[in-house]
């Protein structure tokens, strides 16, 4: 009975082989190439073989020729009975028919068995040569309707690579921000191996030195960059906190490129155990000095949140060690404007503390129940409030959130007052002057609101734009703190202490810096400091102007670190053109630029006092005041390196997602728990990735195409 079996079973295998080598090759005749026939005919060829082979296997043992199939890498032939041979898999050991009597079946189910991945022992050992494997021999999967195959453009084979799968692991956590731990995590490691068996998985200390090596890579070819750099570099310093307490201080460089490209980079993360020590700030800066040689080429340090008197101390004297006679150090130190305006809105916030709260619970009681909204909706519109703006409540981690919910809230206030009589369990209704105290709140936290909005819709905020601002707000507060009405007054008084502080620390920088705008130049200077100081405008006015022209004679005294694009810069510079713009060589005309210099010293501008004397540009939107410079720096070849160190001072520490934050900035727990080299490594190259400073990074992404 086993042996009739077998025959019916090979017969029936072997009646719909044919059936599909017919089907397969009716359809595909007018498509099939050379390489096809030759392929089909060797098919044909090793199954006449093999059938021969077995024609009487007892009469004829030595005319057996060597089996030439693939498949026989994974199978080998067993003799259950006489006349009756199966074929069983080395891997699974699983067995199949092959030969009754005189009756093949041949040996497409058995490449159907590997090529399938049905031998899951197979696909564990040889992993990714299973695809090379049916790729070679042209398994497909059987089960279904068959459909007609078309011939394409064979698909080149790219070898598996560990240490290339390792790196771009590394890249993916650090442009992702995942944690480190994850190639330990069970999801993970199984989809892996599902999707690459040959590849290693990798720990925790394995990817973190990964990531560590991404990080020393990106920052070689970093610095490379910042050689060219033929300017000074600003830097900005942001605290961090955590929940052991410690001091995180994240250092971000600001440069201008020889293109006149502003730049803004996160160039260290230095871990501070005591931050509140006098030294915390001046030891992290030191340490970003050393590390990227800016000994010398440092031009001002913005900080955070302001330091105590001795920290500022310890700093004013690190930096006037390292970069000596720039103003005597009084362009070195600056507050961030974000937070100051942040910690201005918080005051305000505080002092009516007691009123917001009443404004949020009433807001909250509309905007979280569909009944209660509908019956304000319902209000709204009969009382005919022509407000379109939604209520929602405020973020409070975000101060520009709670602004715009009381200015919503008083633009509906009619609403409100007469909400309980349509909706007796509203019982929170603020009182008339409750709303008046929160128009006051909105009124002088509007400009605030505008400044800070600018601060936001930009990646770097200059500091001319923050001098426009800031000279509005100290003019409007100064006006309001001579009020009669005592809540006015009080707010006045409270923004204009921090107002007042901010501008007494950066005046200075911030007006040098529109010297150098030439729409505005001293005379927009002058028009501010009257307003502010009044009588006392003219002293203030020559502080700046003897500044810029003391920091003038400096940079004609002093240039700076002859950089190669510094270099190529003043090669430039000293070319001299002939009436058609003929390059003039130098060559025998030194005696002659003494003469000159000995004969029109006297009557001869500086190129500061000629660039002031000219006509203001027009005050056009959008205007590129670095472009405008660059197009000008043969004009004014000292002048213009002056006005790019200047252009480049930061105002702000963050970014413009931050602009908004009220809550100190702390690391998360996973963040805390990492070496600080490691916190450093994934910070920093994140920043650097995504900007594209990797010439390793770009190297490898060229290979693949």
């Amino acid at each position: 009975m086993a042996t009739l079996e077998d025959d019916n079973a090979l017969a029936v295998i072997t009646h719909e082989e044919n059936n599909e080598m017919l089907e397969t090759d009716f359809e595909e005749n007018n498509a099939m190439t050379v390489t096809s026939l030759e392929e089909n005919n060797s098919m044909i060829v090793a199954n006449l073989e093999e059938k021969n082979e077995f024609k009487s296997p007892e009469t004829q043992p030595n005319k057996r020729r060597k089996k030439k199939s693939l498949v026989w890498e994974h199978f080998t032939i067993e003799t259950v009975s006489p006349g009756c041979r199966r074929a069983c898999c080395k891997q699974c050991k699983q067995s199949f028919a092959y030969s009754t009597g005189s009756k093949v079946a041949g040996t497409s189910h058995l490449k159907r068995h590997i090529a399938k991945g049905t031998c899951l022992a197979l696909l564990r050992s040889q992993g990714n040569s299973m695809a090379l494997y049916t790729r070679r021999t042209g398994g497909n999967d059987s089960s279904g309707p068959r459909k007609r195959r078309y011939r394409s453009a064979s698909t080149p084979y790219i070898p598996f690579d560990s240490d290339r799968s390792r790196h771009e692991i590394a890249r993916m956590i650090i442009m992702h921000d995942y944690p480190l731990h994850m190639v330990e995590h069970s999801g993970f490691v199984s989809f892996i191996q599902n999707l690459q068996p040959n590849f290693g998985m990798v720990s925790f200390n394995s990817v973190q030195g990964d990531c560590l090596a991404t990080y020393l890579r990106e920052k070689q070819s970093f610095m490379k960059f910042m050689e060219g750099i033929p300017g000074r570099v600003c830097l900005t310093l942001d605290i961090w906190s955590s929940s052991q307490d410690l001091g995180y201080v994240f250092i971000t460089g600001h440069f201008i490129d020889s293109n006149w490209k502003r730049h803004r980079r996160i160039l260290n993360v230095v871990m501070e155990p005591y931050p509140d020590s006098d030294g915390a700030l001046s030891h992290a800066v030191a340490c970003s000095l050393s590390d990227w040689s800016l000994e010398g080429k440092l031009f001002s340090l913005t900080c955070s949140h302001p330091a105590g008197e001795p920290g500022l101390e310890n700093l004013r004297s690190l930096l006037c060690l390292k970069n000596p006679h720039i103003l005597n150090g009084q362009l070195l130190l600056g507050n961030c404007v974000a937070q100051t305006l942040s910690s201005v809105a918080k005051d305000v916030f505080s002092l009516s503390k007691e009123v917001i709260n009443k404004i949020r619970d009433s807001v909250k009681y509309v905007a979280t129940s569909e009944s209660h909204e509908e019956k304000f909706l319902e209000l709204k519109q009969q009382l005919q409030v022509p407000s379109e703006k939604n209520l929602s409540l405020d973020d409070q981690r975000k101060w520009n959130t709670t602004y715009q919910m009381l200015v919503t809230a008083s633009e509906v206030k009619e609403v409100f007052s007469c909400l309980d009589t349509s909706d007796p369990h509203y019982k929170q209704a603020p009182s008339m002057e409750d709303w008046k105290q929160v128009e006051t709140v909105c009124t002088y936290l509007k400009p605030l609101f505008d400044a800070a909005n600018i601060l936001a819709s930009t990646a770097n905020p200059t500091a001319i734009t923050c001098f426009h601002e800031i000279w509005k707000i100290h003019t409007e507060l100064t006006c309001a703190a001579t009020s009669e009405d005592p809540f006015v007054k009080s707010i006045a008084n409270v923004m204009k202490e921090k107002i007042d502080k901010y501008w007494n620390d950066c005046s200075l920088v911030l007006a040098i810096a529109v010297a150098m705008d030439p729409r505005f130049k001293m005379k927009l200077v002058e028009f501010s400091f009257s307003k502010i100081y009044g009588e006392d405008a003219p002293s203030y006015i020559k502080i700046v102007d003897d500044g810029i022209h003391e920091l003038f004679v400096e940079y004609v005294a002093l240039p700076l670190p002859l950089t190669p694009a510094y270099a190529d810069e003043r090669n430039v510079d000293n070319m001299k053109t002939d009436e058609h713009g003929n390059l003039l060589s130098d060559n025998g005309l030194t005696d002659f630029d003494v003469y000159i210099m000995e004969t029109t010293s006297q009557q001869m501008k500086s190129e500061l006092d000629q660039y002031l004397d000219e006509s203001l540009l027009p005050r056009v939107q959008d205007f590129d005041v670095l472009g405008w410079w660059k197009l000008n720096k043969l004009k004014y070849p000292t002048l213009s390196k002056m006005a790019r160190d200047i252009l480049t001072i930061p105002v702000s520490t963050v970014g413009p997602d931050a602009v908004f934050d009220t809550m100190a900035k702390e690391l998360d727990s996973y963040r805390s728990s990492l070496r600080p080299e490691t916190l450093e490594a994934l910070v920093c190259a994140k920043d650097w990735l995504q900007y594209g400073f990797a010439e390793v990074s770009n190297a490898l992404v060229a290979m693949e195409f």
